[in-house]
């Protein structure tokens, strides 16, 4: 089983695939952000999108698989923070559910990109080779992040939470650490499963 989803992972057709459904994300999710874009300071800007960030970090790191090369710190940031904002919008909007009593079809929609967002991370990790400054360098940005978003207010606006944000705000913090000690356990660890990336047609 194991081989056989490896095998689709190191296709070169199911690759571009997923490069087209992670930029067309990406730009999606950028345009989903607009309305809390125009009303953030410019120098807020590159936090606030935390998502679309996270996959456009992929989409970077799946490009340069495509082209034969490498770009290790990306590979830190992409499984850090697609697995970290996979969780935390899946969780999100469960949440929203509960307090709200519906669960619409844009909810589950979010739930199922971000969920597909939190395992492709995951799934490549056996490819990643970046090192312990690249996943310090990731931890940084990822940990920095929640300071903007929660000490700052700059964070993703869930209206129907409001009340909840400082509660939020300290999941999030400790996902943050989860995420960067699963991106050490899955790819710095000794004795971690290991693959070559030798793309097939």
């Amino acid at each position: 089983m194991r081989e056989f989803i490896y095998s689709w992972l190191e296709n070169r057709i199911f690759l571009w695939l997923l490069f087209l459904v992670n930029l067309g994300g990406t730009i999606y999710g950028y345009i989903w952000y607009e309305p809390q874009l125009s009303e953030t300071k410019p120098v807020f800007y590159i936090f606030v999108p935390d998502s679309p960030t996270a996959s456009l970090f992929f989409t970077i790191v799946i490009f340069f698989y495509l082209i034969g090369k490498r770009w290790r710190l990306m590979e830190a940031l992409a499984i850090i923070t697609l697995f970290k904002y996979g969780i935390w919008a899946v969780v999100m909007n469960f949440l929203t559910w509960q307090v709200t009593g519906n669960l619409t079809p844009d909810m589950w929609m979010l739930i199922f990109s971000h969920s597909a967002m939190a395992l492709q991370g995951l799934l490549y990790a056996p490819y990643y080779t970046f090192k312990t400054w690249h996943l310090i360098a990731a931890g940084i940005w990822t940990l920095h992040n929640d300071v903007i978003d929660y000490v700052f207010m700059q964070y993703p606006v869930y209206s129907r939470l409001e009340e909840m944000i400082m509660g939020i705000g300290y999941f999030t913090f400790w996902l943050s650490v989860a995420s960067i000690f699963i991106a050490w356990l899955l790819v710095l660890r000794n004795n971690r499963y290991e693959r070559s990336l030798q793309l097939t047609t």
